[in-house]
């Protein structure tokens, strides 16, 4: 086959003609300075070209700008996904270490030098206020929260049920007295209450910012999650005057303090753990609080291939871009009035069972249909690819990974209310002491079987734990 001068081949994509179907092979142009070919090439045979598809549909731009273009379902995108997080959850080093028995794993959390920061402060409140020689060791600290990890196995009526004598806990009754119990629970206190206005005016948690604050780094140094983290909200209950309590009309319980929770997904230990406390003064203006509150609960496992799961409050573009520059992904829903959605994605009306797949750079946007004109909307930056599954409903891979990531904070909430040691209190800094004590006992349980391969009813696990912490006061072995 002669090749063909400049114009001629010009004229024949002008007309999308392949003036090679007759030959079945693809046509190499070849043009030189002069609209001439050279008598080289005229000598040589035609060198083939491997036909690379490309798409052509047309681009679209969201409200925000963001430039979005169809794609066919199941077809490769246009960008690289991050390698992933090789292993999954595992405690560091320093806690394999350390752990063996049950209270070694709960001393990984509350350790020896909080409680010695508890007992400091309780002690000192209660000569101000009751007697000069009042004294709680450190033994009975530990003993009294014995008490409250097994009033939370027991779940009776009122704290005095738990000491009387027909429905009374033998247990409770064996390790302190009723009033000594009342006593110390009274005085409770976790900071010098004498400088607190002061820093108070900078840190609206300073009644417990200390000890929360070494508790949360605790949980971050002794475990590495797996690749998937979930984020969501935790509404701890709670009716006592604070002020950053919060409503919602859609939780069980309608008010409480919130807590922004970073759970490792498979394991649901808690990796981080931010209180929210009303709006922050020292955020940036024009930048999003979801998007702030993902990028701190995320910065210790930046950068290693991880991915976090959340929902349609967190999920923005933005996030997922800013994650991606630091070698994270992001699977999240999306609300349809989002800025970033594109118009033709939101008036679709697709049939049940069906998808729609846009992309854009360094994410894909899943629009699936699980019933009729009812349709989900999932942002992810993981997934360089959107297929469908085999089955009934065809969902997608990223459709089935969110369903499968999206409960870990959810599960975490529902593990610890099943043995709370939550009780009605008017002081906020004990209701969090509270919820600090029960997200301890979780990752205490967690972190024992991942060290010792020992597995038991977190039931179990509990009464266990309270006998070690009761014996540590009685300094002698009970029958519990």
């Amino acid at each position: 086959m002669q090749p063909y001068s400049t114009q001629k081949a010009l004229d024949l994509i002008l007309k999308q003609v392949n003036p090679c179907d007759s030959e079945g092979e693809d046509v190499d142009l070849q043009l030189n300075s002069d609209s001439e070919v050279s008598s080289d090439e005229t000598s040589s045979p035609p060198r083939k070209r491997r036909h690379l598809e490309t798409h052509t549909g047309p681009t679209e731009a969201a409200k925000d700008g963001a430039v979005w273009r169809e794609e066919p379902v199941g077809r490769p995108l246009h960008f690289t996904p991050v390698e992933a997080y090789a292993t999954d959850g595992e405690p560091t080093a320093e806690a394999k270490r350390n752990v063996g028995s049950r209270l070694q794993s709960f001393l990984c959390f509350i350790t020896v030098k909080m409680l010695r920061v508890i007992q400091q402060w309780t002690n000192q409140h209660a000569r101000e206020t009751e007697d000069e020689n009042w004294f709680m060791s450190l033994h009975e600290l530990m003993a009294f929260i014995a008490i409250l990890i097994l009033q939370g196995v027991t779940k009776l009526p009122s704290m005095s049920d738990y000491w009387s004598e027909d429905l009374g806990n033998r247990k409770i009754m064996e390790i302190m007295s009723r009033d000594r119990f009342k006593d110390i629970m009274r005085h409770l206190r976790f900071d010098d209450k004498s400088t607190r206005k002061e820093r108070v005016q900078t840190d609206k948690f300073a009644a417990i910012s200390s000890v929360w604050g070494s508790f949360v780094t605790n949980c971050v140094t002794s475990y590495n999650p797996g690749r998937h983290i979930t984020i969501d909200e935790q509404l701890f209950p709670t009716k006592t005057r604070c002020p950053f309590l919060q409503y919602s009309a859609t939780k069980p319980d309608k008010c409480g303090i919130k807590f922004w929770v970073a759970c490792d997904w498979k394991s649901k230990y808690v990796c981080n753990v931010l209180p929210y406390l009303g709006k922050d003064p020292s955020l940036p203006s024009g930048d999003r609080l979801s998007e702030d509150v993902v990028l701190r609960l995320m910065e210790p496992f930046l950068d290693q291939g991880r991915n976090v799961t959340v929902d349609n409050f967190f999920t923005s573009l933005s996030l997922a871009q800013r994650l991606l520059s630091r070698n994270t992904t992001l699977l999240g829903t999306v609300n349809k009035n989002h800025r970033e959605i594109p118009q033709s994605a939101r008036q679709t009306d697709l049939k049940q069972f069906t998808t729609q797949v846009f992309s854009t750079t360094g994410a894909t946007l899943t629009v699936y249909a699980p019933k009729r004109k009812k349709s989900v909307y999932l942002l992810s930056s993981m997934h360089s690819e959107v297929q469908t599954e085999n089955t009934t409903k065809r969902e997608t891979n990223t459709v089935t990974l969110y369903n499968t990531t999206k409960c870990g904070v959810d599960v975490m909430d529902q593990t610890v209310r099943e043995f709370t040691v939550r009780r009605g209190t008017r002081r906020w800094p004990v209701a969090v002491f509270y919820n600090m004590i029960d997200m301890a006992a979780l990752n205490a349980y967690v972190l024992r079987q991942a060290c010792t391969g020992e597995k038991e009813r977190r039931l179990d696990f509990l009464v266990k734990l309270a006998k070690e912490l009761a014996n540590s006061y009685n300094g002698n072995a009970m029958v519990m």
